[in-house]
């Protein structure tokens, strides 16, 4: 996320807070494909492009960011599958790192 715009970074940083403040920012929206609203979806629009960071809220204690990426795609408003299969991939490093922190 470093490499975002600076105006989408405070966007994104803001919603981040209120997720380990266990709030939803209006910006956040749950990602389909996951089954509730455990992993969540951040979008903000800059200058015509679209940027989207993707997290996670399903364990009590910590908030990942699975993935922070500018939607090329100028067609359609789905996240790419090569994209949805990394916060996939993420989700599960996540889950896995989760457990091994709380043995």
């Amino acid at each position: 996320m470093r490499a975002f715009p600076r105006h989408v970074r405070r966007d994104m940083g803001k919603a981040l807070y209120a997720a380990q403040g266990g709030e939803t920012d209006p910006s956040a929206k749950p990602l389909s494909g996951f089954g509730g609203r455990s992993v969540l979806e951040i979008v903000a629009d800059h200058d015509g492009d679209t940027w989207r960071a993707v997290y996670t809220v399903r364990f009590q204690d910590a908030v990942y960011v699975l993935h922070a990426f500018q939607k090329k795609a100028k067609k359609g408003i789905a996240t790419p599958k090569k994209e949805m299969a990394l916060v996939h991939r993420r989700l599960a490093d996540a889950e896995r790192l989760h457990k091994e922190r709380q043995n």
